[in-house]
């Protein structure tokens, strides 16, 4: 069976993670799933360890080069114990309000750098027999579409599974010897000097794309990802010289937009994708915009409430944008660029905000802004890694106002996945916050519901939890506005119960679309990160 792999060294972006991380202000990727029946600490254990062999990257540390002198590798952890990153939690009341606020204690605090940069925590005792697990895997070593694929591979799609034997957590791996001073001299050398040709070669690229009219050379697996370019066609110069002011122009602060420092509070909401795929089709946008939207129309009320006057504003928000290649596929790491999307705070109507959202993003399209963000982050890449290590932690902390928000949306798998024959039942993501970005949104699709989780600083947000209840007030009036009917209630969340083509990974079969009825909107409450 194909393993999930990467090469040693970090890329200039994933090791972006590592300097800019600090802490409280910890960079994983995480998400919190409810599972039907009790999930043993013991079984978990071993279920993991068998399928260590498809993952290497959880076997393995972030190992600094002598005075930073290289990006950091990946290197084997000769004191690794499976011990160290499954664990279990038993909940006193076995609420999922104590569920949330446990989950939001462990997601503000940073992951151990002398351990593999994973783990997962069992959330036992919660009501009605089920169980939580918080899983986080730092950002150096996966973006949203690498965490699924992690998803896909830790997790079956049927609710059989091979037993597992009762092995050991695995044999301690011994680590490479330390390079000397002069190689990673030399090695630093070579690796700037490459990263300064591929920022040269990808200028001289993007500059035919844009001379061409984004029709590049032909050559498919050379094409930038479509979600950037498309077909649109060429930008005007009034739409240029109307967006380049933007793009040019800070943030416009909000009551959310200050330093960050920690603890976390973590909100949920989730609503049926099939409504929000009618929206879609119904307004001729893509589901992104229906998104942005809505968590526009979410931030505008959160804005009111706050008495700040949003007429004549905007909101920047940042959508990160997979460029990951068929070729690429069963990586780990970041392959993402990022798209600052600026939408005015209001509008009459929730569908005028998802029209504006809409018109914005395809005059990005036009002015390959996405791929200018990349080859922004290619030039930066050019800078010596000592230097790099230097600046992470010092611009981490400085006020800059280059958006509001960020807002990821992740396809996950369209049916069920199961962790020792129990159920995945929900699974709310989670998206790290940083800078003066002191909330931010993603939303995953899964098993036909779409589930959103807002990340806020307990001290920027303390009212985190109006957010996903506005969200969902949003989408009922953009239903009405829209004319759709919204799904009748349902008493009680069924006990046996992902938006885009269903991500598949290699060895494994895709499960067939689901066509079952879909689960009412839901706010699933708050989790405050202070003790």
């Amino acid at each position: 069976m194909t393993t999930l792999h990467d090469c040693d060294c970090l890329s200039f972006g994933d090791s972006l993670f590592l300097s800019l991380e600090r802490q409280g202000m910890p960079l994983h990727m995480a998400s919190l799933s409810i599972f039907e029946g009790r999930i043993a600490l013991k079984g978990c254990l071993r279920y993991v360890h068998s399928k260590l062999p498809l993952i290497p990257r959880y076997r393995q540390r972030v190992v600094a080069a002598p005075l930073n002198l290289t990006l950091p590798s990946w290197q084997p952890d000769p004191e690794f114990d499976l011990r160290n990153h499954i664990r279990e939690v038993r909940l006193r009341q076995g609420t999922e309000k104590e569920m949330r606020a446990l989950a939001a204690r462990i997601l503000s605090t940073n992951l151990d750098r002398e351990r593999p940069l994973w783990d997962m925590t069992l959330l036992t005792g919660l009501s009605r027999g089920r169980t939580g697990v918080l899983t986080r895997v730092h950002h150096c070593m996966a973006d949203g579409l690498s965490g699924v694929e992690l998803m896909n591979v830790l997790m079956d799609h049927t609710p059989e599974h091979a037993r597992p034997s009762k092995a050991s957590p695995g044999p301690r791996l011994k680590g490479q010897p330390a390079p000397s001073l002069l190689e990673c001299f030399l090695q630093s050398c070579l690796s700037t000097a490459q990263r300064v040709f591929t920022a040269e070669s990808e200028l001289l690229t993007m500059a035919e794309r844009v001379v061409g009219g984004g029709k590049g050379n032909g050559d498919a697996e050379a094409q930038p990802h479509p979600g950037l370019n498309g077909n649109a066609p060429a930008l005007s110069a009034e739409e240029l010289n109307r967006i380049l002011p933007q793009l040019l122009a800070p943030a416009q602060r909000l009551p959310f937009n200050i330093v960050c420092r920690g603890p976390q509070k973590f909100e949920c909401a989730e609503v049926p994708l099939a409504t929000l795929k009618q929206i879609k089709h119904a307004c001729g946008v893509s589901l992104n915009d229906v998104v942005l939207g809505l968590v526009t129309y979410a931030v505008y009320n959160y804005a009111s409430v706050h008495n700040v006057r949003a007429r004549g504003r905007s909101l920047r928000i940042v959508v990160p944008v997979s460029i990951r290649r068929k070729s690429e596929r069963g990586e780990l790491g970041n392959h993402i660029t990022f798209v600052p999307v600026t939408v005015p705070l209001h509008r009459r109507r929730v569908r005028d905000l998802v029209f504006a959202a809409h018109e914005y993003v395809q005059s990005l399209k036009r002015a390959h802004v996405g791929e200018l963000v990349g080859l922004a982050g290619t030039l930066l890449g050019a800078i010596p890694a000592p230097l790099q290590a230097a600046l992470g932690p010092v611009a981490s902390q400085l006020p800059l106002s280059v958006c509001n928000l960020i807002c990821t949306n992740v396809p996950g798998p369209h049916d069920a996945l199961y962790l020792l024959g129990h159920k995945m039942l929900a699974c709310y993501p989670y998206v790290p916050i940083g800078g003066e970005m002191g909330m931010n949104c993603a939303m995953l699709s899964y098993d036909g519901t779409a589930y959103f989780g807002f990340t806020g600083d307990v001290h920027a947000v303390p009212d985190l939890a109006s957010l996903p209840k506005f969200l969902l007030a949003g989408f009922a009036r953009l239903q009405k506005e829209i004319g759709i009917r919204a799904p009748r209630p349902v008493q009680a969340r069924p006990a046996a119960t992902v938006s885009e083509p269903v991500l598949k990974f290699p060895g494994k079969k895709p499960a067939s679309a689901k066509t079952s009825g879909q689960p009412a909107t839901k706010v699933v409450g708050a989790a405050a990160g202070a003790a």
